[in-house]
Parts: C-alpha cells; sequence; structure tokens
C-alpha cells in the first residue's frame, strides 16, 4: 500500500491546529514534549503534519507532558533515521 502524502505546517498553522502560542511551542520542545521542527532552508523551518497529529493523539488520550516525552522522542529519532 502506498505511504501517505505528508504535508509541512508553518508555525503559523501548528499555532491553529493546536491552539498554543509561540513560546509555548518552542519551551516544549525544549523540554522534549512537543515534535521539533524541520529546517527547509536558511530561514524557514516547519513540522511533519504526522508528527503533530501523533503529539495530538496523545493530549486527546489524556497524556501529561511527562509521557509525551518518549513518543516525541520517537518521532525525533525516526526521523534522523530517515534522513
Amino acid at each position: 500500500m502506498a505511504e501517505q502524502l505528508r504535508s509541512f505546517l508553518r508555525l503559523k498553522q501548528v499555532k491553529a491546529v493546536t491552539g498554543m502560542s509561540r513560546s509555548w511551542i518552542y519551551e516544549a520542545i525544549r523540554r522534549g514534549e512537543f515534535p521539533a521542527s524541520i529546517p527547509l532552508g536558511a530561514r524557514a523551518v516547519a513540522w511533519d503534519s504526522a508528527s503533530i497529529a501523533h503529539w495530538q493523539a496523545g493530549r486527546i488520550a489524556g497524556k501529561s507532558n511527562a509521557e509525551s516525552r518518549e513518543p516525541v522522542a520517537k518521532l525525533a529519532a525516526t526521523s534522523k533515521a530517515a534522513s
């Protein structure tokens, strides 16, 4: 079966779908509780839509910030291995 095409979300879109502020997003990335951005160029970053959807599913399931760290770390490791 073909892999579903994933899209990049820019910061404005990530803020809209999560309801979180820019400062919260970057602080949560620093703590390892939110998916890190992907560099697109010298001055542009984006987030993988699947990573954001996975994070949202965890929050809906009632996972705490601390419980979010393991799945986020796994997603980061998978992303690095793929590149």
